[in-house]
This record gives structure tokens, C-alpha cells and sequence, in this order.
């Protein structure tokens, strides 16, 4: 990964507290797996920016060196991978994401 790649990530996360490296975007999600994310943050009615994985090749392999995580989507929570779309929906079931959301957004 490129060094200018790295920081477009860093900035991307750091001007978004909830960002997610997805298949089309929030309006048009373009794979199940991202829809579900979408869902589900939609549900919890929070504020989130999603980028559009297949306009931008680079980001696309990018993402996936940022995190060593191998697929797409990617849920950033305050700057930090949290995971995909099984993972966000198990910590939804649980209630946690809702704790992670609402800390994030209180800092």
C-alpha cells in the first residue's frame, strides 16, 4: 500500500465516526453483505459515510491490506475495524453495537 493510499484511509476514518468500505453506497448497496450493514445502522438511526469499493480499485485492495480483513464490507467504528457484515450483525443481536455507536458518537 502506498503511503498516500494509507493516509486518504486515515483521513477518511478520522472525519467519519462511522465509516464503511462498502459495494455501491448507503442510497444503492450493491452485494447483500452491505446491505445488511446498511440495515442495520439504519435501524439504529445513526449518521454514517460509506465508500464505494467498486469506484475505486485502489481503495478496493487497499481496504482489505488497511485491515488484513479479506473481504468487503469494512465497519469502522471511531477509527477502529470492527469487522464485516457477520460480525456486525452479532453484535447487534447481543446490543453492543449500539454501546460502540453511542460511545463513538459521544467523543
Amino acid at each position: 500500500m502506498t503511503p498516500e493510499l494509507k493516509e486518504k484511509i486515515d483521513n477518511l476514518l478520522e472525519q467519519n465516526k462511522i465509516m464503511v468500505f462498502m459495494k455501491g453506497n448507503k442510497l444503492m448497496p450493491q452485494c447483500g453483505f452491505s446491505n445488511n450493514v446498511v440495515q442495520i445502522l439504519n435501524t439504529l438511526g445513526v449518521p454514517f459515510e460509506t465508500v464505494d469499493v467498486l469506484a475505486d480499485s485502489e481503495i478496493r485492495q487497499g481496504i482489505k491490506e488497511y485491515s488484513e480483513w479479506p473481504t468487503i464490507p469494512q465497519v469502522y467504528i471511531d477509527g477502529q475495524f470492527i469487522g464485516g457484515s457477520d460480525i456486525l450483525i452479532e453484535l447487534y443481536q447481543k446490543g453492543e453495537l449500539q454501546q460502540l455507536v453511542e460511545v463513538a458518537l459521544a467523543s
